[in-house]
């Protein structure tokens, strides 16, 4: 019976069938029988060794797996790829840059549908060339928008109607470093010919205050004015008014000031002691708005709000401002709430203009005010104003135009 007993025969008749999941080798050996021997395919010419060599590392005749492991029915052995481990940590930072990219490109936009950009720049008439660097006029206006009344109350703000400046910076950025140059709001200067918002007729040039032009004509007006008493071509704007300063003040967790002396100003509400302390949106706005104890007022409180800014965007720019999310969103978002920009304005400008003000504090720009003959220049129809020293200011005005060393520093 070709090898077979007729008592095996038999057993193996009587024996119940199977069961399906058993594999055909397991199958053949509870049953008595020869299990099948697996078809072997010869390794390729140039992989295969000599009798009795040790595969290399790396070889591909074995390395690539790890130690034999016991899995499945039976107890048969495999082995695991090393490479799935490698791959599951490839897999992980992948996913991780994905996500980090999803939240960058959604903070990107997320910020800048929040960016007002209110300012036309391309109305400006009669322009100056366009100089070397890039200039920023950064502008703190009176405006009471987003103020109720006890806030009004509270901030000393009082309500008055009306747009005026509460004060005018220009920042140059450059290959020869950063000038943060404050303009007086009370500088007497030419407003050249202009038509008006509102009644849209034509008004011939005259000298007013600095104030003037942005009270008749706005942003546009404002720059115009500038440009034409400096010839510095204007690049960007920014404006912010009480508002979106206290907000953004409060969203940083304060600012940390040191005086050297006491302030205290009634029309501002100012009452610090001397020494380092934590102001937070109100007393902030007070400080950079009070002057009645400044020796020199409007100057001494230019000075002042130039160190606040300057001072304020260090501290935004900090490692625990910037990498905390839940300090960061929040200063974003009350920053451009309020914030007035051109149109051409992008997250980008406002960066470098915020990073060049932070440098500012940090030593590595100039913080100046135009050069001045008289704090208290009469004038015919505007009471007291400012007058520029112009041979300095001129001087001044050209270095920042050419984006030359500055050498003018008071």
């Amino acid at each position: 019976m070709n090898g077979w007993s007729d008592d095996t025969e038999r057993r193996r008749l009587s024996e119940p069938p199977l069961p399906p999941e058993l594999s055909p080798r397991r199958a053949a050996a509870a049953s008595g029988g020869v299990p099948p021997q697996p078809t072997r395919r010869p390794a390729p010419e140039g992989d295969r060794l000599p009798p009795g060599a040790i595969p290399r590392p790396g070889s591909g005749s074995g390395d690539d797996y790890g130690p034999p492991t016991t899995g499945g029915p039976g107890g048969g052995a495999r082995r695991t790829p090393r490479w799935s481990t490698r791959r599951k940590i490839g897999y992980g930072a992948l996913g991780l840059v994905v996500v980090l990219l999803v939240v960058s490109v959604s903070t990107y936009f997320w910020a800048d549908s929040k960016v007002r950009r209110e300012v036309d720049l391309s109305k400006v008439e009669d322009r100056p060339a366009t100089g070397k660097g890039t200039n920023y006029l950064i502008v703190g206006s009176d405006s009471r928008e987003g103020l109720t009344k006890q806030d009004e109350k509270d901030l000393h703000t009082g309500a008055a109607s009306g747009q005026r400046t509460d004060s005018m910076m220009i920042l140059h950025t450059g290959s020869n470093g950063t000038t943060m140059m404050s303009l007086p709001r009370d500088s007497y200067v030419t407003i050249p010919a202009f038509t008006g918002q509102q009644s849209h007729k034509r008004y011939a040039a005259s000298t007013h205050k600095l104030n003037r032009a942005y009270a008749d004509g706005g942003p546009e007006l404002l720059t115009r004015t500038i440009e034409y008493n400096t010839g510095i071509h204007i690049d960007h704007y920014a404006e912010i008014g009480f508002a979106g300063f206290v907000n953004l003040v409060n969203a940083l967790g304060g600012v940390d000031m040191c005086l050297d002396k006491p302030l205290h100003d009634k029309a501002s509400g100012a009452d610090f002691a001397a020494g380092c302390q934590k102001m937070n949106g109100q007393q902030s706005l007070a400080f950079v708005r009070q002057r009645h104890q400044e020796a020199d007022q409007d100057l001494g409180r230019m000075r002042n709000q130039q160190k606040f800014l300057s001072t304020l965007a260090h501290q935004a720019a900090s490692p625990s401002t910037v990498l905390n999310p839940f300090k960061l969103y929040p200063v974003i978002g009350s920053g451009l709430d309020t914030l007035i920009v051109d149109k051409k304005m992008s997250l980008r400008n406002l960066a470098s203009m915020f990073w060049a003000m932070k440098g500012v504090t940090g030593g590595s720009g100039n913080s100046i005010t135009v050069p001045i003959s008289s704090a208290n220049y009469r004038t015919p129809n505007d009471g007291d104003a400012v007058k520029w020293d112009m041979t300095k200011a001129k001087t001044l005005f050209d270095q920042l135009k050419n984006d030359d060393k500055v050498t003018v520093t008071k």
